[in-house]
């Protein structure tokens, strides 16, 4: 798994288990790989690339997984794999003209790594008309039934729940894809428990600015991407000519505030994601908001995102619904994915 904050390639050893009608899972190992600096500006670049670059980058990046996932076995000597579930990463996504990209798919994976792959969750999604995200809420679905909401505070934040018999979800706002860049500025590559943002002071202005960005007004299902960052929030951040710690301090208000808008009294809230660790926002967010926040095991914190799509991959492989049409928007429900075997 690897997202648009770019902490860098989650990977981790599962065993699901289905059963009296409930799925259960098991951590067996898990680790994060940063990305060097090549990599992080490559992925941040990519957006730019022309195809043929893109192409490059593409068989670039199936390498490198391929060689990450292929450590990743060797170091923890896991013998029987009954498939490697791949996620790739997002370099492409504009569901309203109906394309999403995730390099690090091609079925080369499959072939380097001597095992069965399920991968590209995506594209069939947008094909069917959907917003090809998130993906995540069936798995919040079938693994953490027991809360009222899922939240994920990643390079956005997106949060799941069950309304009139249905699951609803869609990303509310961008979270780590700002903040890290902003902390960046100051020579962090985060901004450890948001102390950062805790030293600088709110520009008002700016906050209703964000505040009254058309997205917010949406009704979903409605998803949000790296261009969108860079076309509304990046030229109104940078345009406030005020300090780093004063935009990580009005960023983080607006996260929070964002957030607040969607939970209902004393719902019990599971956080996951990086965003999790910010103390500072996790604060502001219950100053604004009566609910209970529940921060669960670093596993599930730091890996949940990789845990459902192994999950997704393990429903392909049983031609299950792992996509659901009330969160994308797709004309129905759908077993989503490609598999390569080698």
């Amino acid at each position: 798994m690897s997202g648009t904050s770019l902490d860098g390639i989650d990977l981790a050893e599962i065993v699901f288990k289905y059963a009296e009608e409930k799925w259960n899972f098991q951590f067996l190992a898990a680790e994060t790989i940063p990305y060097t600096s090549f990599w992080k500006d490559e992925l941040r670049e990519a957006i730019h690339y022309s195809e043929e670059k893109l192409e490059r980058l593409d068989f670039k990046y199936t390498e490198k997984l391929s060689e990450e996932i292929s450590k990743f076995i060797k170091k923890h000597n896991i013998l029987e794999i009954d498939a490697v579930c791949s996620h790739g990463h997002t370099v492409l996504h504009q569901p309203e003209k109906g394309f999403t990209y995730q390099i690090g798919n091609l079925p080369r994976i499959s072939k380097l790594l001597g095992q069965t792959v399920v991968c590209d969750f995506r594209v069939q999604d947008v094909e069917l008309g959907g917003q090809g995200a998130p993906l995540v809420p069936i798995g919040d679905q079938l693994l953490f039934p027991e809360y009222d909401y899922c939240l994920n505070l990643g390079g956005f934040a997106n949060c799941s729940f069950e309304k009139d018999g249905q699951r609803i979800a869609f990303d509310i706002c961008p979270v780590n894809i700002v903040l890290n860049k902003y902390a960046e500025k100051r020579g962090f590559d985060f901004d450890e428990s948001g102390k950062l943002a805790a030293s600088g002071e709110v520009d008002q202005n700016l906050l209703q600015k964000l505040n009254t960005l058309s997205f917010y007004a949406q009704k979903p299902p409605k998803s949000l991407g790296l261009e969108w960052v860079k076309e509304c929030i990046f030229p109104l951040l940078d345009a406030s000519k005020i300090s780093s710690e004063d935009i990580l301090r009005t960023f983080t208000e607006h996260i929070a505030v964002q957030l607040a808008n969607h939970f209902s009294e004393k719902a019990s809230v599971l956080i996951t994601g990086g965003g999790a660790y910010n103390s500072f926002l996790i604060d502001r967010l219950k100053n604004l908001a009566s609910m209970e926040v529940v921060i669960p095991s670093t596993e599930i914190l730091e890996y949940k995102e990789a845990l459902i799509f192994g999950l997704l991959g393990v429903l392909k492989l049983r031609n299950e619904v792992n996509c659901l049409a009330s969160v994308t928007g797709a004309k129905k429900d759908h077993s989503s994915g490609k598999i390569f075997n080698p």
